[in-house]
């Protein structure tokens, strides 16, 4: 029995822990303080993916804050958006977060239950605010992982098109090749973090989002 339940304990998925990026939030609420954001801006918040954005150069026309601190997993965005997401009180939220959390263990399942946690505590703040979901990526690292990844979007997919505050970038179908796999060029060595073409193809998804809702 003692020997079973080590293997169980083995099994099971670490929980994130958000104390971890205590540092790098006290950072954002340094700036915050300094320098308070503009209301009604477009937030980018998640883990690398987000926090190496340049949010500046890809969209020179709009307000945009990023959020985004990198090995984080979803949970630490929900963990922190009362800190460095709410009180800025963006006009959008964009969420890029799941792809550590799988890597790390966690299934699909729990990082669908995650989104909707975030959801809801986002809204509960900001009921006008919207959500954009930016899936998680198919990457080259990581690509023995993409069917669970690819699983986690889907449920979370089919969740935004039950809200209309909700929305998901059909971003994943893009970055993929004549093979059916990654395109090399949308990343750096590792094969895990975007190239400047990869930012490039993210963002172009990013601006036809904002074109659609004005339309």
């Amino acid at each position: 029995m003692k020997y079973l339940s080590l293997f169980l304990i083995l099994l099971t998925p670490l929980s994130a822990d958000p104390a971890k990026w205590k540092k790098d939030i006290a950072k954002f609420e340094a700036t915050d303080k300094k320098s308070p954001p503009p209301k009604g801006a477009y937030l980018f918040i998640g883990s690398s993916s987000a926090r190496m954005w340049d949010l500046k150069k890809s969209f020179p026309e709009y307000t945009t804050i990023n959020r985004g601190f990198g090995g984080s997993e979803l949970e630490d965005s929900l963990f922190y958006a009362d800190r460095i997401l709410i009180p800025c009180q963006p006009k959008v939220v964009f969420l890029y977060a799941g792809d550590n959390d799988i890597s790390n263990g966690k299934t699909a399942e729990i990082v669908t239950a995650d989104f909707q946690k975030f959801v809801a505590k986002v809204h509960k703040a900001l009921p006008k605010t919207d959500i954009v979901f930016v899936p998680i990526k198919p990457s080259l690292k990581r690509w023995n992982l993409w069917p669970k990844m690819n699983k986690a979007n889907q449920a979370i997919k089919k969740i935004t098109k039950a809200n209309p505050k909700l929305h998901y970038l059909p971003i994943p179908p893009t970055m993929l090749g004549r093979d059916g796999k990654p395109m090399n060029d949308l990343f750096v060595k590792d094969g895990l973090h975007l190239s400047a073409k990869g930012y490039h193809l993210w963002s172009k998804h990013v601006h036809q989002w904002i074109h659609d809702q004005k339309s």
